[in-house]
């Protein structure tokens, strides 16, 4: 078994990120990751986050520097409309439509001079936690060094570098369901049980204020899921309507080239009976 490297970080999770997603509008799909420096050397260590999906994720920061026995906290956000893509598919589907994610991150991972580490931390410190626009302007030339620091080593293969993958998986909490209490046999204290979605109109004039609301909410949210369904299910009609044309221009534009090559292949036939005739 290998030994890992020195310029290796260590990663939490360390192979699986897994994104909880809800149907509540206020919460969002978010996992934290931490790098941590193992300080297994003296050597400042840089970090580089990579994702197959870069539309679908938002990851804060994607590149660093982590001091000896320092850690780093990433944090990955998936962004609310792919979010809401899965939830339609989990609702279809259930689970099985969101198993097998082919979405993988990269963590990579190198040691860097103490030059260049030595510059980093002082303009980070200088500008730490301020947001004027000489710290804006120091920002975004500390993220221009990282990137031109990770393309010198990329192209020129001297440095070592560590790369740990990361798998994704997504998975659905449904909110809790409110039990309600037995009706009471006294009918004072009885209370109506009206079945979410199977509201007749007298049930409707038995419900408290609360009950009208939380039906009201449901059916919304109904409305919104098939009105958010119908949206894709055009949008995919109109892709397949654009690629059946578009396979039948080509399907006519190859006929065409067969019917060509074949009035000129009988011409050529033609002509040479011709010929033969004439001899």
């Amino acid at each position: 078994m290998s030994s890992i490297p020195t310029h290796a970080l260590e990663i939490t999770p360390e192979s699986e990120l897994t994104f909880t997603l809800s149907n509540d509008a206020e919460s969002s799909a978010r996992v934290t990751l931490t790098l941590r420096h193992p300080g297994a050397t003296d050597e400042f260590l840089a970090f580089k986050v990579k994702t197959t999906q870069p539309r679908r994720y938002l990851v804060r920061p994607n590149q660093g520097l982590v001091a000896p026995n320092g850690t780093e906290t990433v944090s990955i956000l998936l962004v609310d409309k792919d979010k809401q893509t899965l939830l339609q598919s989990h609702a279809r589907l259930g689970q099985s439509a969101l198993d097998n994610s082919k979405d993988k991150f990269l963590v990579q991972s190198c040691a860097v001079s103490m030059d260049f580490s030595k510059k980093y931390s002082e303009q980070k410190t200088k500008y730490s936690g301020k947001k004027t626009e000489a710290a804006t302007q120091s920002s975004k030339e500390m993220a221009e060094a990282l990137t031109g620091m990770w393309n010198a080593i990329t192209s020129s293969n001297t440095n070592p570098v560590y790369n740990k993958k990361l798998h994704v998986r997504h998975t659905v909490v449904t909110a809790p369901t409110t039990t309600s209490t037995p009706p009471s046999s006294d009918p004072a204290n009885s209370t109506t049980l009206v079945k979410p979605h199977e509201t007749s109109l007298s049930a409707m004039e038995n419900m408290s204020p609360e009950q009208m609301f939380n039906e009201v909410s449901q059916l919304r949210r109904k409305y919104d899921e098939l009105v958010s369904f119908s949206v894709n299910l055009t949008a995919e009609r109109d892709i397949l309507n654009n690629t059946l044309e578009q396979t039948k221009r080509d399907l006519n534009r190859e006929i065409s080239k067969t019917n060509s090559v074949s009035n000129n292949n009988n011409s050529n036939n033609s002509n040479n009976n011709n010929n033969i005739d004439n001899k």
